[in-house]
């Protein structure tokens, strides 16, 4: 049996084309793996994107969509689950979920997995966490996060709990 992953991503149209290549490949492989795909559910950006390529290749996918988007529904859907707020939209992402995936995204991204990363921290989410730094996109945020390590707002303990992959191959690796 596979696992369930949740993926935070962009809903943007106009990222780097290299990021949606990527998403497509890391879902299809997981797929293939028998993972199960956990995402934020909409048509937009690399939601949609994620959306379509499971659908073409018969993952399993989970939309955990907010009410108000409901016209942002994709075709194929496995499962859709409604929730009413944007806050209970991620804890029903990570609910079960074995692990986080941080694809490229934006600020809705970064909060979804800065929170996730705090509540394993607090052991308050027992899963494991991955960023997805295609092209070095996350070199900027890893930085940071040394920067904090360094000047000891964050300890080196939390900063492991993240497996940073370089290529989908590395992530589907380290995911098993």
């Amino acid at each position: 049996m596979g696992k369930k992953i949740a993926v935070f991503c962009s809903a943007s149209y106009t990222i780097d084309p290299a990021y949606n290549t990527a998403a497509r490949d890391f879902v299809r492989k997981a797929a293939a793996k028998d993972h199960t795909i956990v995402s934020g559910g909409t048509v937009k950006g690399t939601m949609g994107e994620i959306a379509a390529e499971l659908a073409d290749c018969g993952g399993k996918h989970i939309g955990i969509i907010p009410r108000f988007m409901h016209e942002l529904v994709p075709a194929g859907l496995s499962e859709i689950v409604w929730t009413d707020t944007m806050a209970e939209r991620k804890t029903l992402m990570r609910e079960g979920s074995d692990a986080v995936v941080a694809l490229p995204g934006g600020i809705g991204t970064l909060d979804e997995f800065i929170e996730t990363l705090t509540l394993r921290k607090l052991d308050r989410w027992p899963g494991e966490l991955y960023v997805l730094n295609i092209g070095g996109f996350y070199d900027p945020f890893k930085a940071l996060l040394e920067y904090y390590v360094k000047t000891e707002m964050l300890d080196e303990g939390t900063f492991s709990l993240i497996g940073w992959a370089s290529t989908v191959d590395e992530l589907i690796e380290m995911l098993g």
